[in-house]
């Protein structure tokens, strides 16, 4: 499960006559332009290097531009990643820890990070290509600990993600029920610190 957290740390219309030239990478972000908010439920399953199926899951998933992420696992083990704008947080309620890291340093090793990020300093750092629907992201860094993130659309709705990490594991989330966030609802994005719980703060300007 861990991995699986850490991978998703490290998400158009139909092209007009005049866009037909854009490489796939302006698609993609014109696409992702559109989606100022999303929430929707996913289903997880993730398989070995041999397709064997590992672990299955389910929960709630939703961002908002910029640099806002809500990733809830409710089965089988809940854990929750809340990325607020400026820190990610990382909660485990079985073992009652917190883990808190920088934005950048949490997510800038991870094709992921191009579903909240819109500056062209992230986009540098990926290569896109597309197939039928699906767009392909693969970091230009051999130090990434995601090998690949594909991103899949209906039209103008995001259906699917999956993530390869390095050592041939994939993870598969399809999701359903994708909706806009309304304003009441923004507050998922602000994580409050329960009561008695460890906290380890890795923010590189944390005072040790």
């Amino acid at each position: 499960m861990r991995k699986t957290l850490t991978a998703l740390m490290l998400s158009l219309p139909l092209l007009t006559p005049h866009m037909a030239f854009a490489d796939e990478s302006s698609v993609l972000k014109a696409k992702l332009t559109e989606i100022a908010t999303l929430k929707a439920k996913f289903e997880q399953t993730v398989t070995d290097i041999n397709n064997k199926q590992i672990q299955k899951g389910s929960g709630i998933f939703a961002l908002a531009y910029p640099n806002q992420f809500y990733w809830h696992l409710t089965a089988p083990d809940e854990s929750l990643i809340v990325a607020d704008g400026t820190d990610v947080w990382i909660y485990n309620p079985f073992a009652e820890e917190v883990s808190v890291m920088d934005l950048n340093q949490a997510i800038s090793a991870s094709p992921i990070a191009l579903l909240v990020h819109r500056d062209e300093e992230t986009w540098s750092q990926y290569s896109v290509t597309s197939d039928n629907g699906c767009f392909n992201i693969k970091p230009k860094s051999i130090d990434a600990g995601v090998e690949s993130v594909k991103v899949c659309f209906d039209d103008k709705t995001l259906t699917e993600m999956v993530l390869q990490d390095q050592q041939g594991n994939v993870s598969q989330f399809t999701l359903s029920e994708q909706t806009a966030i309304d304003d009441a609802e923004r507050a998922m994005f602000k994580f409050t610190v329960p009561d008695d719980v460890d906290i380890d703060d890795q923010r590189l300007n944390a005072i040790n």
